[in-house]
């Protein structure tokens, strides 16, 4: 099987999906490539509370566990690492998908926007670290308000 390539990833590139919910997009992303096995989807949630709460998620991950993706539950972005299938692992692109800290507040409440920020610069701290030379984090995310206040381009600068 040759390479393949869907928008800006490869068949070939270590891929590290972070936060997962019903590990929808990973499993979109193995379809289209045929293969997982340089994927690892992560999530905050155990495997059991995926199935209470994501009627799909255990399908999904049936799948992706079958195209070879290494899926690693109850990971922290604040200490992913330290997990263990993520010590040591550096990757080609890290991606986290519409990151959220729960929800506390009203979105726009300051102290909710803290605990959003909070939350990607504690992913943006370790993924720097698990990166390949010349690798990439992506962050998907809705730029209207109250979702701009979270600065997340600033957030990254900080970071490095």
């Amino acid at each position: 099987m040759g390479e393949k390539r869907i928008t800006l990833y490869r068949s070939s590139d270590e891929i590290l999906l972070v936060g997962e919910g019903d590990f929808s997009f990973s499993l979109c992303l193995a379809r289209a490539f045929g293969t997982a096995k340089n994927m690892v989807a992560t999530s905050l949630d155990s495997r059991a509370s995926l199935r209470n709460k994501y009627g799909s998620a255990l399908g999904n991950l049936t799948e992706l566990e079958a195209l070879g993706c290494t899926i690693v539950h109850r990971v922290d972005v604040h200490t992913m690492l330290e997990r263990p299938h993520l010590i040591d692992r550096h990757f080609d692109y890290i991606i986290f998908n519409f990151p959220h800290a729960g929800f506390i507040a009203r979105e726009s409440d300051d102290y909710q926007i803290q605990l959003h920020k909070d939350l990607v610069s504690g992913f943006l701290y370790n993924a720097k670290y698990m990166l390949n030379k010349g690798g990439e984090i992506h962050i998907t995310h809705k730029t209207t308000h109250p979702f701009s206040k979270w600065n997340i381009k600033k957030l990254a600068k900080r970071q490095g």
